[in-house]
């Protein structure tokens, strides 16, 4: 049976169906599921239930047995209850995607979600997972972290799913799965959840002796590479209006006997140069290992909380320091063509 899902699952009659499928459903960051988008069928177990009630049909009818045909309207009964309370399982469920996470290339990013239920009774035994095929090269352990189930759903819940990242780029992400068996496991309802939003894959780093690149310490007379200051004594930074409380041997009397109104001198002192990361300086001649080695560098800078400017391929800058500005030039680097 395994061999024969994973026959089906590679071949073209599938892709041609998922294509379908993700054609019919359009995209969004929060799907509310019901009749138009919740399908049912048979389970695996399910299988042999639907061979028992044939078998019963038959046997019933074959031999005109009333105990044998009220065995089968029983059974029959039962199943078309287990199915209405199957499809209600996952048909009241709604999905919102809450936060993607930052991840280098060829690792797992964290995807967050919330799942909740527009029904008075909570949804039972929903199993949740990325229909993502890259799993299939990776270890078993990183494999078995994909699908996620919970027991019941009566409130907002938060649950982390993970996807593969193969490359760098910005990623779609792969459909989310939702299933339940639930109640008697001979019937499987499931739903397909597409997403519009992009997860950000920065470049695997690439390690090299950064140092040995063309990193300038920027000058304080190039605007574009002005060092960080702070409030100081030693040198001029900007004139600015008088502020109630200030002192007055502040006060810039130059100005004021000209007739500008009172205007106070602020000082500051320089804290050191920025680094400058260029992606011309990179010594690798590859495209995609330049970005690599940008990234290994811009990842080193942020261990020691140093200022830094980083210069991408197109000529454009961005200058700062701290954990959100690396965030930030790593998603830049993420959308780099």
């Amino acid at each position: 049976m395994e061999k024969l899902i994973t026959l089906w699952r590679n071949s073209p009659p599938y892709h041609a169906l998922n294509r379908f499928f993700e054609g019919r459903v359009p995209k969004s960051d929060h799907i509310r599921f019901g009749l138009k988008n919740v399908y049912i069928f048979f389970s695996r177990q399910g299988f042999l239930f639907a061979m028992l009630l044939f078998l019963t049909f038959v046997l019933g009818v074959n031999y005109a047995n009333n105990l044998v045909l009220g065995l089968f309207f029983y059974l029959f009964g039962i199943w078309l209850v287990g199915v209405f309370y199957t499809f209600v399982q996952v048909s009241s469920l709604e999905v919102r995607l809450i936060e993607t996470q930052l991840a280098p290339a060829q690792s797992l990013s964290w995807i967050t979600l919330e799942i909740s239920t527009r029904s008075g009774k909570p949804s039972r035994q929903i199993r949740l997972r990325f229909d993502d095929k890259h799993f299939d090269g990776i270890s078993d352990e990183e494999d078995g972290q994909r699908t996620l189930i919970l027991t019941a759903v009566s409130s907002p819940t938060l649950v982390k799913l993970p996807v593969y990242a193969p490359k760098r780029g910005m990623m779609t992400l792969p459909r989310l799965v939702i299933e339940s068996t639930y109640p008697l496991g001979v019937m499987k309802a499931w739903a397909y959840a597409y997403f519009d939003s992009l997860v950000p894959i920065y470049p695997k780093p690439q390690t090299f002796v950064w140092q040995d690149a063309d990193q300038r310490t920027a000058s304080q007379d190039n605007a574009e590479y002005s060092p960080f200051m702070t409030v100081g004594q030693d040198d001029f930074d900007k004139l600015d209006e008088y502020q109630q409380g200030e002192s007055l041997a502040r006060v810039s009397w130059t100005h004021f006997a000209r007739g500008a109104g009172m205007l106070t001198k602020h000082f500051a002192d320089p804290i050191g140069g920025q680094t400058r990361l260029a992606y011309a300086d990179m010594p690798s001649a590859n495209h995609e290992h330049k970005l690599s080695q940008l990234c290994f560098a811009l990842l080193q800078l942020q261990e020691t909380k140093q200022p830094f400017v980083l210069v991408l391929a197109n000529g454009a800058s961005v200058a700062g320091v701290g954990d959100e500005f690396v965030r930030s030039c790593l998603t830049l680097l993420a959308k780099e063509p």
